[in-house]
């Protein structure tokens, strides 16, 4: 049976990808090593907490002792494990070069001590900045725009540098904007989702007029479960929806979903450095013999229905909540 070491699995993609395996493959074992900051949610997985496939380890990827551990009885390293708001990184960038960077640094030492058959690092499209027409491919050169989108870009480029100086069996995925259930409510669809249920204003940077590719969680969990499988060891693939949207398109759909008023649109000054456009070209991944399934018409409309009918999990997280629960669960002091 196959153990998987899962970084990150209690946040947003990586507990959707945690019940995605678990789901489909009877054969694995996952540890999910999460330090629970903010985005961490146990909650997220109380419907898989009791299956013997599945250990929770709360803890920190810069801690080398116990990513040591943990590594020494898998096969496989799947990184999520990120700060990830780009807002947050231009406040406090230095918990994101400490996590991004040093937590992946100390993933893929232990890696490489114990021999693990795949690491996949879970990068983004952010690490190639802002594109005005085309697309981006993989082979195109990385111009990150934000600290969070560096210290991605850094971390992308030492798990390479992993393959090439010491073997290391890596490969790396690269995903546009993701959507989805379980995502914390501080990001584009899920926060105006909230907001917009609760009446509360939904905040635009700038013109609205930003242009981001959509890729529903599912089909980014099927992805790095068929790169895992079928990828080249050593390759980058870039995971896209095909569902290039500007900000205030999503704004206006989910408006018009929830048959709220246009007068929450709220227009602010504009996020520094924000990138204008970013767009991906599948065609590798596709060619290797994937594509995404679900219709960005149907999938939002999923993802709203979500939030209706899940009000009690996201207003814990508005609320600071949440933390009772992790306390009273795990008899833990977080």
């Amino acid at each position: 049976m196959k153990q998987f070491l899962i970084t990150g699995g209690a946040g947003f993609i990586g507990s959707n990808f945690i019940r995605y395996m678990l789901d489909k493959h009877s054969d694995i074992k996952i540890i999910n090593l999460d330090k629970l900051t903010y985005a961490g949610n146990l909650e997220n997985l109380k419907d898989v907490e009791s299956d013997s496939r599945y250990r929770f380890v709360k803890g920190d990827i810069c801690d080398g002792s116990l990513v040591d551990s943990l590594v020494q009885e898998s096969d496989v390293v799947v990184n999520f494990a990120a700060e990830s708001h780009v807002d947050r990184s231009i406040g406090k960038p230095d918990d994101f070069i400490q996590t991004d960077i040093f937590g992946t640094f100390q993933l893929l030492e232990a890696s490489r001590k114990h021999g693990v058959d795949r690491f996949i690092q879970i990068s983004t499209d952010e690490v190639y900045g802002s594109i005005d027409k085309g697309l981006f491919e993989e082979t195109d050169p990385l111009m990150p725009s934000s600290p969070y989108s560096a210290s991605k870009t850094g971390a992308d480029r030492l798990v390479y540098s992993y393959y090439v100086t010491y073997d290391l069996p890596i490969l790396i995925t690269r995903a546009s904007n993701n959507y989805g259930p379980y995502q914390y409510p501080e990001k584009l669809i899920s926060l105006f989702v909230t907001n917009a249920i609760e009446g509360k204003p939904l905040p635009i940077y700038g013109d609205g007029l930003n242009v981001r590719d959509w890729l529903y969680v599912a089909d980014h969990c099927s992805a790095i479960d068929f790169v895992l499988d079928n990828g080249k060891i050593g390759e980058v693939y870039n995971v896209g929806g095909g569902n290039e949207k500007t900000n205030l398109e999503i704004t206006d759909l989910i408006l018009k979903t929830l048959n709220k008023p246009d007068t929450l649109k709220t227009f602010i000054k504009d996020r520094e450095g924000h990138d204008r456009r970013y767009a991906l070209s599948i065609q590798k991944i596709k060619e290797l013999g994937w594509q995404p399934e679900y219709i960005f018409e149907d999938a939002i409309i999923e993802t709203i229905t979500w939030y209706q009918e899940n009000r009690e999990w996201w207003e814990k997280l508005k609320n600071g909540e949440y933390l009772d629960y992790y306390k009273s669960h795990y008899n833990q002091d977080l």
